[in-house]
């Protein structure tokens, strides 16, 4: 009786495996949170393993921790997700914005600087003959206007402005996009995580324009285009010969 229970664990052991190595979710739409998606690819990046939705929107895919997932569909935006455990995943995803039939501005981002007053400048004058009488030069005849060197000193002052945003947006990648951070996220280390930084460190240009931007999502998704990567190209480029 022993022999035929120790038996029957045994041939139960790689359906116990199996179960514990798959994951169960559903896909739905942003907008409409209880909309189901049907047709959405679930792939498995590290294993191979993909698998189409049903109208229902679920999935159910082999996979473990620390694999990456990423979800497509014609007329959305992709996304990706990074594996910490094993528990049902629920998944939005946005509608691509070329498939939006109308926008709406919420808002806009003055830049306050633009408007800034100078004190240090002195008024202008105005230069100009009225008719036959004439008049002083310092009178306001209206006319010709002349700020002499304004227009220098104002873009200076951008240009400053400028550069010191872009040093600001400098240090918060250095604060986000780190050994630490990335580390922590995904499966790299030594010569491959120096690597993937120099690969895929985002621009400042970039993390201006998507505020707020989210390191780990970019980091997670820039990682999914790094296992497509052949080996070769996943290492620094060699230094140059003095």
């Amino acid at each position: 009786m022993r022999l035929i229970f120790l038996l029957f664990l045994i041939l139960l052991q790689p359906l116990i495996n199996m179960a514990q190595e798959t994951v169960l979710g559903h896909v739905y739409d942003s907008e409409k949170k209880t909309s189901p998606l049907e047709g959405v690819v679930v792939q498995n990046l590290n294993n191979g393993k993909a698998l189409q939705t049903p109208i229902s929107g679920q999935f159910r895919i082999s996979a473990k921790k620390g694999d990456l997932l990423v979800f497509s569909k014609n007329g959305y935006h992709t996304d990706t997700l990074f594996l910490i455990n094993l528990a049902d995943k629920r998944i939005f995803l946005p509608v691509s914005a070329n498939q939006l039939n109308e926008v709406s501005i919420l808002g806009a981002r003055v830049n306050l600087g633009v408007f800034y007053k100078d004190l240090e400048v002195q008024e202008f004058k105005r230069f100009e003959t009225d008719d036959l009488r004439g008049k002083k030069n310092n009178d306001r005849a209206g006319g010709l206007k002349l700020n002499l060197g304004y227009g220098k000193y104002r873009r200076e002052q951008i240009k400053k402005a400028l550069l010191e945003q872009r040093e600001g947006f400098d240090e918060e990648i250095n604060s986000n996009f780190n050994n630490i951070v990335i580390s922590n996220l995904i499966k790299l280390k030594d010569e491959e995580l120096k690597a993937f930084i120099y690969l895929y460190r985002p621009s400042a240009l970039r993390v201006s324009s998507e505020r707020p931007f989210n390191y780990s999502s970019y980091i997670i998704k820039a990682y999914s285009t790094w296992l497509k990567l052949p080996f070769k190209q996943r290492k620094l480029p060699a230094m140059p010969k003095l």
